[in-house]
């Protein structure tokens, strides 16, 4: 059967593109031809890769039924990290079962109770900008991430494991996001444990240790009462059946809520700080919002705001969680854009491209907060964390997260861009965050007096 055009480049060509230039590639395969394209990416002889961005084929594709599609061997990258008895490693029922235990500690009624770890862990992070110090924004997204996660979902506030927690989890982060690790993961002939010298066999050794905390910490906390982290919760959630999570079980959602929730909510805020003060009149919009609540608001009040609602949405509209939502294997035959795709084939919603029409967002390259508060947008034309069942478990948190982060940091201090290069998107894992002499400067703490909507916008691409 005829699939849509695609580069003629050898597969292993095109993998690297896609590993080394994702932006460029797929920007680039969009320009020359169309919404949708095929990719050979996973080996040379996988089965074929189509990426699609128009929303009626998104739309087709996140609303088919079950039976339509299957994950088939298109999560083995996270195998290794995340684990068998991963939700993104599970299909059909078992998926389901998962989604369901895992979804009330992350959602709803229990984000409030996580409000003030979050600010606590922000301020924390921070207390040491003083006025002219320069700062690597990123860094610091990235140090209260990762405070976030042992907080609110590992439940450790002390202790000695929590601090053997911090001083593992740092450098395991950096090898899994390095770019050789990255192709590690894409070629399992890189994966060859040859001792602690080589790079798989210290990247498996790192893993056991951390593996060895986080089992030691379930073990604890079963025989403990039952607290309002997110650990503790899992281990008392039951399924229809009366059944709860084994440990391994456990043990992979924790590690798969550190992966695919660390680096990527620290390089959104990342992102989210660089436009804001690219942007006079987006600060300014939002300092006065903020200010308008008054000292010391609820992290509810602060989660509801429609200005920095907007200004985060924007921010994971340019720069989503991740460039692709989670590939579909063709189970029987589907029709889409006029083709036929056959059982194998590799469907995937490519959410940069589709944040990227112009026909849904005028001028998508500009930071425009305000198109959020002036339209809605369907599903299938804005899906930061992927879209029908298979969207991210951990958006809620993740969004509550940003907003909590953006508005203590802008309340409590004053910062400006720091004049240098100019800042390009880099990969770095799963994500692209801001390239790495992005820096802000501490000028001043609190809130300017009066804040003012009389800047003009700065816009750079």
């Amino acid at each position: 059967m005829k699939l849509p055009d695609g580069p003629r480049l050898p597969a292993l060509v095109q993998t690297l593109k896609i590993i080394a230039q994702p932006l460029q590639f797929l920007e680039s395969c969009a320009h020359q031809y169309g919404d949708i394209f095929t990719l050979q990416v996973l080996g040379i002889n996988s089965p074929p890769v189509v990426f699609l961005s128009h929303p009626e084929a998104i739309a087709a594709v996140f609303t088919s039924e079950g039976d339509k599609f299957e994950l088939g061997q298109v999560t083995h990258v996270f195998r290794p990290l995340t684990g068998t008895r991963s939700l993104i490693a599970q299909d059909g029922q078992r998926h389901q079962r998962l989604r369901q235990l895992l979804m009330p500690p992350l959602h709803g009624k229990r984000l409030p109770t996580y409000g003030t770890l979050i600010r606590e862990a922000t301020l924390e992070q921070t207390a040491g900008w003083v006025p002219g110090k320069t700062i690597k924004i990123r860094d610091y997204t990235a140090d209260i991430a990762l405070q976030v996660i042992l907080k609110v979902v590992f439940g450790l506030q002390s202790g000695s494991r929590y601090l053997k927690f911090k001083q593992l989890l740092k450098p395991f982060l950096d090898r899994v996001n390095s770019p050789f690790n990255s192709l590690q993961f894409f070629w399992s002939p890189l994966q060859q444990d040859w001792g602690a010298w080589s790079p798989w066999g210290s990247f498996l050794r790192q893993q056991q240790q951390i593996d060895q905390l986080i089992y030691a910490e379930i073990a604890e906390r079963r025989q403990q009462p039952i607290g309002e982290d997110v650990l503790s919760l899992l281990i008392a959630a039951q399924d229809e059946a009366g059944e709860g999570l084994t440990d391994q079980e456990l043990r992979d959602q924790l590690i798969t809520l550190l992966l695919l929730g660390q680096d990527t909510t620290a390089s959104a805020l990342a992102w989210a700080f660089y436009w804001i003060h690219r942007s006079p009149r987006v600060l300014a919009r939002l300092r006065q919002e903020l200010a308008n609540l008054g000292p010391d608001p609820a992290p509810l009040t602060l989660a509801q705001l429609p200005y920095l609602n907007a200004v985060c949405q924007e921010t994971l509209r340019i720069h989503p969680i991740a460039l692709i939502s989670q590939p579909r294997v063709v189970r029987e035959p589907v029709e889409l854009e006029g083709y036929c795709f056959p059982p194998g084939t590799i469907l995937v919603p490519c959410i940069h491209l589709a944040h990227r029409r112009s026909q849904v967002f005028p001028q998508p390259e500009q930071f425009e907060p305000e198109r959020f508060l002036q339209s809605k947008f369907s599903p299938y034309e804005y899906f930061p964390f992927g879209g029908g069942n298979r969207s991210c478990i951990g958006m809620a948190l993740s969004l509550f997260e940003m907003k909590l982060v953006l508005a203590t940091l802008l309340s409590h201090y004053q910062l400006e861009l720091t004049e240098g290069k100019p800042v390009r998107p880099t990969r770095r894992g799963i994500t692209i965050v801001p390239s790495e002499h992005f820096e802000l400067t501490m000028i001043g703490k609190g809130q300017p007096q009066k804040p003012t909507l009389e800047h003009p916008l700065k816009q750079i691409r």
